[in-house]
């Protein structure tokens, strides 16, 4: 029998849909399913209309056959079948949708829900297949036709028979070589993986003999028998009513389509109709991923359209700083490339990505306000990435994020928000907070339990962002933020105040000759009276705070960074007497062997090291000999 051409462009044409439009080669058994999904859902649709076309809409499904001898692969389904020039038309033009044309031309069915839309899937065998055919019989059709092909040298249809009314694709597998094994798809797992994968949610029943090992109820012993299985779930879970879903449903769909041993924290269902309308089922997990905050995380929810799932992560509907967040996102409005891989645009996204945000950012509040111990959970494991939300981006997201975010109050001895924080401060216009490595040692600073033993209510940052986040936010319902450790944080009285500012130009002469001991350490040297019982501290005068040039100073390749820091001796301890005996004795060695020392103690109390350990250790054991 003649061959005929493809219409178009073929040979080019083809060759590029093989070899460039699909990046995945298993998407072959999606195209074709929706190809077949499509062929039953027109018969479906011209049985609601037409009174004389006796359908059995119960029977409508497509199923799978594999021949490991022969090495094919059939697709059938009893849908809608194709006339003769159906065929010549519908596969011998490439990229001429068949679905689309019957949408058009039945004004009824304007609003279908086709999933073929470029006429294109069909071709996406040929990654697998050396020869596919068709062989279907129409609806319209008393007569079968077969349609065969082995790729861009063109195609031949011929009579032929079938009984039932239907398609049957026949894909004839490539040899295997050295680098493609075309037999894994003639493996029956193989094949129900990428249905699940892909088409899960197809309508219509997807069904395929498989073999499956069989207890003998007499003999008690295990045979393998052939049973014929539905490998789709048909009905998504997120299309179904949340009053008619058991909670421990999404529990087990979660667990198992994302691969966690733990029940997600929250279930968020959303139903959206508008300028793009959507249906999503997301999940808050319980803890972060082990590799959550490495580069090799890929956030992203899966997407689907029409019920076929087009990615597997969509990072474009999800912000970095909810990157935490799982989930499955099914619209009809998207619009995609040509291959289905990819969207063609990304303005649906994006208004879809919009909705989901606010979305989160509520039942994210919601649970802050009514699941306060859930909360707490979800935020140890991702609070971080709250805060890196508004800290990379400059304080854009602050007034989505700041309300999110969580730290530990001195006084309430628990994890507050800023909110509540506020809520507590009467006349005060200043939020106070202490940096460092863990509540206990924050606890331990001097100048926190100044701060404290004052009234005020201390925030303990102890996430390395913390303080950097602060900063970025700025003001909070206008009031501003202090840290405590800063030189201009000062609770004692103007009486006091004037008290040590005399002391202090008393001795400055001290204080010169001992920064000279510190050289470029220490930007000032003074005396306080706001430590209690601690004999000196460290603290800072300018932006960069002690635990901000810890940080900074851990980053790889980054420049050093000096906080400037000033140390403060307590001047009602006997250390201030014994500073003051050494220099009004003039005894230069000692006075300088007392800085060193002290400066180290300073240092130590911060959680800073110390540059010189032997020397320092060497001058406390001279001293503690004499």
């Amino acid at each position: 029998m003649k061959k005929k051409e493809f219409k178009a462009e073929s040979k080019k044409l083809l060759d590029m849909m093989i070899n460039s439009i699909y990046t995945n080669r298993e998407i072959f058994l999606r195209e074709l399913i929706s190809n077949a999904s499509d062929a039953l859902d027109k018969l479906y649709y011209l049985s609601l209309t037409n009174t004389d076309l006796k359908v059995d809409h119960d029977n409508l499904e497509i199923r799978i056959e594999l021949d490991k001898k022969e090495r094919t692969i059939k697709i059938i389904d009893n849908g809608i079948g194709m006339t003769n020039l159906e065929l010549e038309n519908n596969l011998g033009t490439i990229a001429k949708s068949g679905s689309e044309l019957f949408k058009e031309t039945n004004d009824n069915q304007k609003n279908m829900e086709i999933i073929g839309q470029f006429g294109v899937g069909f071709y996406s065998s040929f990654m697998v297949a050396k020869e596919v055919s068709v062989l279907s019989r129409s609806i319209n059709d008393d007569k079968a036709y077969l349609w065969k092909s082995t790729g861009a040298d063109g195609y031949t249809i011929e009579p032929a028979v079938k009984d039932e009314v239907g398609s049957c694709i026949t894909l004839y597998l490539k040899d295997n070589t050295e680098n493609d094994n075309y037999d894994e798809y003639l493996d029956e797992y193989t094949i129900s993986r990428i249905v699940k994968k892909y088409s899960d949610y197809i309508k219509y029943p997807i069904k395929m003999d498989m073999e499956k090992e069989q207890e003998d109820e007499k003999t008690k012993e295990k045979k393998k028998v052939i049973e014929t299985t539905t490998l789709n779930s048909m009905v998504p879970i997120w299309k179904k009513k949340q009053k008619d879903v058991k909670e421990e449903e999404y529990n087990d769909f979660y667990t198992d389509k994302f691969y966690d041993y733990e029940h997600p924290l929250k279930v968020i269902k959303s139903e959206v109709e508008g300028l793009t309308s959507y249906q999503a089922l997301l999940f808050i997990p319980g803890h972060a991923p082990y590799n959550y905050y490495t580069k090799e995380y890929e956030k992203g929810l899966m997407l689907y359209s029409r019920g076929v799932m087009i990615m597997d992560k969509c990072a474009s509907l999800l912000p970095d700083y909810f990157s935490f967040v799982k989930g499955i996102v099914d619209s009809l409005d998207i619009e995609l490339n040509i291959s289905r891989e990819t969207m063609q645009q990304d303005r649906q996204i994006k208004l879809i990505a919009k909705s989901i945000e606010t979305k989160i950012k509520k039942e994210l509040e919601d649970m802050l306000k009514n699941e306060r111990s859930n909360y707490e959970k979800f935020y140890e494991a991702f609070g971080e990435q709250l805060k890196y939300g508004i800290y990379s981006s400059y304080g854009m997201n602050k007034e989505l994020l700041q309300d999110l975010l969580l730290f530990y109050s001195s006084s309430e001895e628990a994890q507050v928000t800023l909110s509540e924080y506020v809520s507590r401060m009467g006349d005060d216009d200043t939020i106070y907070y202490a940096s460092g490595e863990s509540i206990d040692k924050i606890k331990l600073l001097p100048v926190v339990e100044d701060a404290i033993a004052k009234g005020k209510e201390v925030l303990f940052l102890t996430n390395y962002l913390d303080e950097f986040v602060i900063k970025t936010i700025g003001t909070y319902q206008d009031k501003k933020f202090m840290n405590v450790s800063d030189a201009n944080f000062d609770l004692t009285s103007d009486e006091e105040k004037e008290a040590i500012k005399k002391v202090n130009e008393d001795f400055k002469d001290m204080f010169s000759a001992m920064k000279e001991t510190l050289k470029d350490s220490v930007k000032d040297i003074r005396f306080t009276n706001r430590l209690k019982k601690h004999p000196v501290c460290l603290i800072t005068d300018g932006e960069v705070s002690l635990e901000m040039e810890k940080v900074l100073n851990a980053m790889p390749n980054g420049d050093k960074i000096k906080a400037n820091k000033i140390m403060e001796i307590n001047e009602n301890h006997p250390i201030s007497k014994k500073l003051k005996e050494l220099y009004e004795n003039n005894d230069k060695d000692a006075l300088e062997k007392y800085t060193k020392i002290l400066y180290a103690n300073a240092r130590l109390i911060e959680g800073l090291s110390i540059d010189n350990p032997s020397e320092v250790s060497n001058l406390i054991c001279e001293i503690m000999s004499k």
